[in-house]
């Protein structure tokens, strides 16, 4: 099967400041591709590539087979978009949203009036049809910003933040959305802050700092390279938790020291749990979770989300 996303070398620079930095990578039908990066690491730039909306500045780029820097309206006529920020008319309904936006689109209004029901039953909107933007809540409204990105019916769409500012409700509600897309062959590429969501929603994924490409895998083959099997976190009180690390050494196989708590990266929690507790240091809250994402993200670019 030919690649849905092909970038070789790709670039991107604005006068001395290199956005993307020659990264290279591919994304095959029906996977669901994240970008994961810390701000300003090229994950919104290299979106703008994917999206046909920027040209590069050198490499390689092909999506849906075809070169952006010379088939870009086409290329945009077989994507769907969902920005991070929601551009919803709100002097228009929910109906009338998708409506008109399928129109740009230059698709037949029998047609197109067909398709709005079936958008509306995938974003659990029905009920809102007739009802204005500006009534609905956050979670109404993302859904429908994903409904719009469909109406053209794309093989590829390209999501950016698709949850932020969203309660762990509506969260699962849109990830289920997701789900449902890549059931039915629907190539995703997801740009997130939340690790759980990438766990949650990626196939593969690509890690991005400084506009390049440090680390690439699927979820679990990342916490594999680049963690541990559980690790330790520990509080002492941020006045106490540099002056306690430092006796430390010897316990789990690294320790990361944040503003908030101490992370003991180990084979075995519970046992370097003791080992704290028998030197003498009595954590305020402690915690043996298995590793995540979030641990991967902080190893390759050193900063963790509470630094986001």
């Amino acid at each position: 099967m030919v690649a849905v996303i092909r970038a070789h070398g790709l670039t991107k620079a604005y006068g001395d400041l290199v956005a993307v930095d020659g990264v290279d990578f591919g994304v095959e039908p029906g996977e669901s591709f994240g970008v994961l990066g810390p701000n300003g690491a090229g994950k919104s730039t290299t979106m703008r590539m994917l999206g046909a909306t920027l040209q590069r500045t050198s490499g390689d780029l092909a999506i849906l087979g075809r070169d952006p820097a010379h088939e870009g309206p086409i290329i945009r006529a077989h994507l769907g978009v969902v920005p991070q920020q929601d551009n919803l008319d709100t002097e228009l309904t929910v109906a009338e949203n998708l409506y008109t936006y399928g129109r740009y689109f230059g698709l037949p209004r029998a047609h197109l009036r067909e398709r709005v029901d079936g958008l509306l039953a995938f974003a659990q909107l029905e009920e809102k049809r007739d009802v204005k933007v500006d009534a609905l809540s956050g979670g109404m409204k993302r859904r429908l910003t994903i409904a719009r990105g469909l109406v053209n019916e794309p093989s590829l769409l390209l999501l950016d933040e698709p949850t932020t500012g969203l309660d762990p409700q509506a969260r699962h509600i849109l990830w289920d959305r997701l789900f449902r897309l890549k059931e039915d062959g629907v190539t995703l590429v997801i740009t997130t802050h939340y690790m759980d969501e990438a766990e949650q929603l990626c196939d593969r994924l690509v890690v991005m700092d400084g506009g390049r490409i440090v680390a690439e895998g699927s979820p679990q083959g990342l916490i594999r390279a680049h963690s541990t099997r559980e690790v330790v976190e520990v509080r002492f009180g941020s006045d106490r938790n540099l002056e306690v690390a430092a006796h430390l050494g010897g316990i789990g196989r690294r320790l990361e020291i944040l503003p908030d708590r101490i992370l003991v990266y180990s084979d075995s929690g519970e046992h370097d749990l003791q080992e704290i507790v028998a030197r003498g240091f009595m954590p305020v809250t402690s915690l043996v979770r298995r590793s995540s994402l979030e641990d991967v993200f902080l190893r390759l670019t050193g900063r963790s989300l509470v630094d986001e």
